[in-house]
């Protein structure tokens, strides 16, 4: 019989111990690198952020609501304060200044921007077009942007991207914006009541399809949106920093089913919206915020319609703002 080998009980109990704590290196080795990876992807800050939206009864301010909404689940414990403005500039200002962390803003708005703290300003996505809209009675002999001279014209709030587009447009219909029209600045919503009380012959309006405003406006009262393409060339090429954000665009029939002349596209231009930001905002948080807007764009576009065009592949291009590093963090981390 072969002898039998005897291991200490010592030696057993040492390889036993070595298994085990070999097992526990393994285990404790996963967490670190779990830890470290969770490390790399740095938690957002929570409390109330600041995001600047627009006029009442605007997409922008419509936007704004349904994704602070969307935010309460997606993002815990960020609480997005949204603050009214008159527009496009208005957004610039409060970004730059840092009233506000975030805000909604147009290409052209941002390309002729010179306020202080122009150079801190980054995108982090490019959202949806707005385009520019002449709404007049229906009755109304205004045709062209042209026959606009000697009228009651509402051509946007003092701080808006409408007012910087209308002037544009204005010049280019060969009508001078101070002079040849009785302008009134005032926002959509206040344009379309006073339209529909007989207290302005038109106004303009640059926003994304369709806007709430002119829809409601429309059920209530006959109006008309007049044709504006014949001037897109025109504007592209005029003057002045972010002439050439501007492309011909057609605003389609059932925008505004009840709009006359009814199942009746319209010509007119339309400029991109960008979400912008400062670029001293935690790199964590736009990361989130990126996200956010992106995984929105269904539940958002649902009901704001303009966001539904809101695209991974397009929102990259923020030009002529740099990104900022959150959104581009964001954008590597899920490039195919």
């Amino acid at each position: 019989m072969a002898p039998r080998l005897c291991v200490p009980l010592y030696v057993v109990a040492r390889s036993r111990f070595g298994r085990a704590a070999a097992a526990l290196l393994l285990v404790i080795g996963g967490l670190g690198g779990w830890w470290l990876a969770a490390a790399d992807r740095a938690d957002y800050p929570r409390g109330e952020i600041g995001f600047a939206t627009g006029v009442e009864r605007g997409v922008y301010d419509r936007y704004g609501q349904l994704l602070r909404s969307y935010l309460h689940t997606a993002m815990p414990g960020a609480e997005l304060r949204l603050d009214n403005s008159q527009g496009s500039i208005d957004n610039l200002d409060r970004v730059a200044s840092g009233r506000d962390s975030f805000a909604i803003a147009t290409a052209d708005a941002v390309a002729s921007y010179r306020g202080d703290g122009r150079d801190r300003l980054r995108g982090i996505a490019r959202l949806y077009d707005d385009y520019l809209q002449l709404v007049v009675p229906a009755d109304s002999k205004v045709q062209r942007a042209a026959d606009l001279k000697g009228l009651r014209v509402g051509v946007g709030q003092s701080r808006s991207g409408v007012l910087l587009v209308t002037k544009r447009l204005l010049a280019s219909a060969g009508l001078d914006p101070e002079l040849d029209v009785a302008a009134a600045n005032l926002g959509v919503g206040d344009a379309a009541d006073q339209l529909k009380n007989g207290q302005l012959d038109a106004f303009f309006w640059s926003g994304g399809l369709p806007t709430s405003a002119l829809t409601d406006l429309s059920d209530q009262f006959a109006i008309r949106i007049v044709p504006l393409g014949d001037l897109a060339e025109a504007v592209g090429r005029g003057e002045g920093g972010g002439a050439d954000a501007y492309r011909a665009a057609t605003i389609p029939a059932d925008a505004y089913p009840k709009a006359r002349p009814t199942a009746t596209a319209v010509a007119t231009l339309a400029v991109p919206n960008l979400l912008i930001t400062r670029d001293d905002v935690d790199p964590a948080l736009v990361e989130r915020m990126t996200q956010a807007v992106i995984d929105s764009r269904d539940a958002i576009g649902a009901e704001v319609h303009a966001a539904q065009v809101v695209d991974l592949r397009t929102a990259v291009y923020t030009d002529p703002l740099a990104l900022h590093e959150g959104a581009r963090r964001y954008y590597l981390s899920v490039k195919p």
